[in-house]
């Protein structure tokens, strides 16, 4: 079940919750933009980790879902946001049905797919109005992961162009 692989975080919690690292992450304006034009219920947090989005949007009254392959992160994801749902999951194979969700978001986490372009047709598959990615810049930077392991936009692009969702 577990998909780790040597693009997957294993840092420490704590760093996931820096004041420093909250800031940068701009979590009112990417909500705000994750949810412009559309009304959502409900949202699936794709490598949820230690919960900040999902906090976000359980704060909007949105029903939350988050999965995570790391079993340690959802500990402190259920800690945190106690009425959202946390499971574990993967990116290239979401535990949910067809359409389960209004938005999937997937933040800061494609990056790490073994195939970005399944994993996005995963996300397609449970979403019924958007799938929202936010991802590093691709740049060398202090923080998150190193620039080879971090996409361009292209990158997701194409993949998203390249991503089929087969219904039954």
């Amino acid at each position: 079940m577990t998909e780790y692989n040597e693009k997957t975080y294993t840092g420490g919690i704590g760093r996931l919750r820096t004041p420093t690292r909250i800031k940068k992450l701009e979590v009112s304006r990417v909500i705000g933009l994750t949810l412009k034009n559309i009304t959502a219920v409900s949202v699936l947090d794709v490598g949820t980790g230690s919960a900040i989005f999902a906090q976000a949007f359980a704060e909007l009254k949105l029903h939350v879902t988050g999965i995570d392959i790391n079993e340690e992160m959802l500990a402190e994801a259920r800690r945190l946001v106690p009425h959202a749902h946390f499971h574990q999951g993967s990116m290239g194979e979401i535990p949910c049905g067809n359409d389960s969700f209004d938005i999937v978001f997937m933040a800061h986490v494609l990056h790490e797919a073994d195939d970005i372009t399944v994993a996005l047709t995963e996300a397609k598959r449970v979403a019924r109005l958007r799938v929202a990615v936010l991802e590093w810049p691709y740049r060398a930077e202090a923080s998150g992961p190193p620039l080879d392991h971090r996409l361009t936009q292209n990158d997701i692009v194409n993949a998203a162009k390249k991503s089929r969702v087969r219904r039954s």
